[in-house]
């Protein structure tokens, strides 16, 4: 009897199934995390009382309901200066699909009330491969960026100058939110990889109610986000990020204070969705999520 080898052909495309949904699944991940990273950089950046941090947790879910990750952030405010700090790691089920784990922070100033970037920095590990971003910003606007492994197409430093990083651009709109009220802003952001700006317009007043997991009921104030890539800048990982979304934010400590509770936005996947679980600090000690 003579194998034609057709009893195996059966085995290798199945094999070749699930090779190919492993892929895609990495690949959904990976945008899931690129695009909340972008849209939840800040979970934790807000104006906060010189007796102490605000920390958070934001906990972050992703197609079919499915965990995405865990993300952290932290506050200090004190005498003019600032430093926010953020990190974020897939875990459980997720990191099957991608290991990732993300560190980024800055420090800087408030200038005529407005924050304004020192340093910044951000570390990604992902899948073993390492990126490191490093940015100084000088008084006439320019930038010291320090990038690697270096990008193939780096944007012109002409181009970058008076940009603000990520974390800066959400903090200067809750700094905004505390005083006025008002959602509407825009910032130019560059991290030293991706160029962009954030547009940021009123959504009005929202009633929240428990969801998803996470006990909270109050009235929120709802700021609408959308990236807008720059023209002209070569970027492959433009389409990975947040392109549009909404922050629910919130007064859950004392004083003008307000804090985003929840956030949503439209990906590749659908809807993906964020739920701040605990914060910690200005007097408060929450924990939303069960």
């Amino acid at each position: 009897m003579v194998d034609d080898g057709g009893s195996d052909a059966p085995a290798a495309t199945a094999a070749g199934r699930v090779r190919t949904m492993i892929a895609a699944g990495r690949r959904r991940l990976r945008l899931a995390c690129f695009a909340l990273s972008a849209l939840l950089c800040c979970s934790g950046a807000a104006p906060a009382a010189a007796d102490g941090p605000i920390v958070t947790r934001f906990e972050v879910f992703g197609f079919a309901g499915v965990h995405v990750l865990t993300m952290r952030g932290r506050t200090d405010e004190s005498g003019g200066d600032y430093t926010v700090s953020l990190d974020y790691v897939t875990d459980g089920l997720a990191k099957l699909f991608v290991d990732l784990t993300t560190l980024a922070e800055v420090s800087g100033r408030l200038v005529d009330g407005v924050p304004q970037p020192v340093s910044f920095r951000s570390d990604t590990v992902r899948n073993g491969v390492a990126r490191h971003n490093h940015i100084d910003y000088h008084p006439d606007g320019m930038l010291g960026v320090t990038v690697l492994p270096a990008p193939p197409d780096p944007v012109a430093p002409d181009r970058t100058r008076g940009t603000i990083d990520n974390l800066t651009a959400y903090f200067r709109l809750e700094h905004q939110l505390a005083t006025t009220g008002n959602c509407n802003m825009t910032a130019r952001v560059f991290d030293g990889r991706h160029a962009y700006d954030l547009v940021f317009t009123n959504a009005g007043q929202q009633a929240l109610m428990p969801a998803g997991g996470q006990d909270f009921t109050g009235t929120t104030l709802a700021c609408r986000m959308v990236r807008h890539a720059w023209p002209g800048v070569a970027d492959p990982e433009q389409d990975e990020g947040a392109q549009d979304g909404t922050i629910w934010y919130a007064r859950v400590v004392p004083g003008d204070l307000l804090v985003p509770v929840r956030t949503r936005m439209d990906t590749q996947l659908g809807v993906v969705e964020g739920y701040l679980a605990e914060l910690h600090g200005r007097g408060a000690n929450l924990n939303l999520l069960h």
